[in-house]
């Protein structure tokens, strides 16, 4: 009995080793696998009930595979602007279906824009919650609200004009009833770009007033692209700055744009009251006084897509041809209780389990879970040097427990020699 115990002792430790030199195979050859996990062989030993203080019954080894899932590897910067990385805790969430998939959580951030404007890596795709262009997201940041993130979401771009500066000098020595011209850019709702003239009368000591043309189009200053309504007194003071302005703030309205752009309102900023950082009466020092003023407007012409590039912290962020840069999705991050309890599938991919618990949606850096840096790779966390050392402690192990079987083999052939 006791040979035929050590046999199966034997054999238990071949199947063992033969196990765990599996493991160290898969470890190596994904050593250079983005955000690759490894997988560590654990022993135990296996005893039979009937041991005992007098007798000994060999019972053998087991081993299990343990996954080191929360292992961080070391992040690097990559030429794409689309990988991404977590330094700390927890996972993308990701769907094997562009809509209705499967929840997939992975550590490989290595993304890219797929023909349908998808930020996906090898058919699952990245998720995230939608956010207005200053990157605060909408409604809630829950599991409800998240949706696979489409680059194209926001395939242009274009902004109306709300607001316009004017700085400059109305001459002081202008006589009463004389008329000045300078002029505004103003962009429409659709990011048309339009021409605004502004017409500077004196209307008495230190009173001016401000009446707007029709808009233009800026290409063509004789097509008129909209109706203007709306002027503005101007009051300076007797040092030359601006004193007050009616109506306050000063605002002008355009509607019926020719391209179907919606009603705009404008407020027109001349400076503060008291200072001179705006609008200005001094006298020109010229035989013929001329208005000097220059505008700065907000909004930005029409702009197609160009660029995709996700910042720190899980912005994904658009760039457009007009140069305007806008925040389109946050990318979230799932935390788990046991994120070693993750079931592994290929890619890098895992799905929840029973003992890892359901997935908590975070976004970047808070409540525990990592920070997202745009830009960058985990790398593997293979050790290419401890993999083999544990490669040749198995191979040592393996022809040990060989060489008990042969030993066990001989002596049967011993035993059976004595009975014959």
């Amino acid at each position: 009995m006791s040979l035929t115990g050590a046999l199966s002792s034997a054999i238990s430790a071949l199947s063992a080793q033969s196990t765990a030199l599996s493991m160290i195979s898969d470890n190596i050859a994904n050593a250079d696998t983005t955000a690759y996990k490894t997988t560590s062989a654990m022993f135990e030993d296996m005893v039979t009930a009937s041991s005992t203080s007098s007798s000994y019954s060999s019972g053998g080894v087991n081993v299990s595979g343990r996954a080191n899932i929360n292992q961080q590897g070391l992040l690097s910067a990559t030429s794409n602007a689309t990988d991404v990385a977590i330094q700390g805790s927890g996972f993308f969430t990701v769907s094997d279906a562009a809509s209705g998939g499967a929840a997939y959580y992975t550590r490989n951030g290595a993304f890219t824009i797929d023909k349908n404007g998808y930020l996906q890596n090898g058919g699952y795709y990245l998720e995230g919650w939608r956010t207005d262009a200053s990157g605060n997201v909408i409604g809630d940041a829950g599991a409800g609200s998240l949706e696979t993130i489409n680059t194209e979401a926001a395939a242009t771009s274009g902004s109306a004009t709300t607001k316009t500066t004017i700085v400059g000098n109305l001459p002081a020595d202008a006589a009463t009833s004389d008329t000045f011209t300078s002029s505004i850019t103003a962009f429409d709702s659709l990011g048309t770009s339009n021409t605004i003239q502004v017409t500077w009368t004196k209307t008495g000591t230190n009173t001016w007033s401000a009446s707007f043309a029709n808009p233009t189009s800026a290409s063509d200053s004789t097509v008129a692209t909209g109706t203007t309504s709306g002027s503005i007194a101007v009051t300076f003071n007797s040092d030359g700055s601006l004193a007050s302005t009616s109506p306050s703030p000063a605002t002008i309205s355009v509607t019926g744009w020719t391209d179907g752009a919606a009603d705009s309102t404008i407020t027109i900023g001349l400076g503060t009251a008291g200072k001179t950082d705006g609008l200005t009466q001094y006298a020109s020092g010229s035989t013929t006084p001329s208005v000097n003023a220059t505008s700065t407007s907000d909004g930005l012409a029409y702009g197609k897509l160009s660029s995709v590039a996700i910042g720190k912290n899980g912005t994904v962020e658009a760039t457009y041809s007009n140069g305007e840069t806008i925040a389109i999705y946050k990318i979230a991050v799932a935390t788990f209780t046991n994120p070693n309890g993750l079931s592994a599938h290929s890619a890098g991919m895992y799905t929840a389990t029973s003992d890892s618990g359901n997935a908590s949606l975070q976004a970047s850096g808070t409540n525990g879970a990592g920070t997202i840096y745009g830009g960058e790779l985990e790398g593997s966390k293979t050790d290419t040097s401890g993999q083999f050392s544990d490669m040749i402690s198995a191979q040592q192990a393996y022809s040990a427990a060989s060489q008990v079987i042969s030993t066990v083999n001989k002596m049967f052939d011993t035993l059976i020699s004595a009975v014959r």
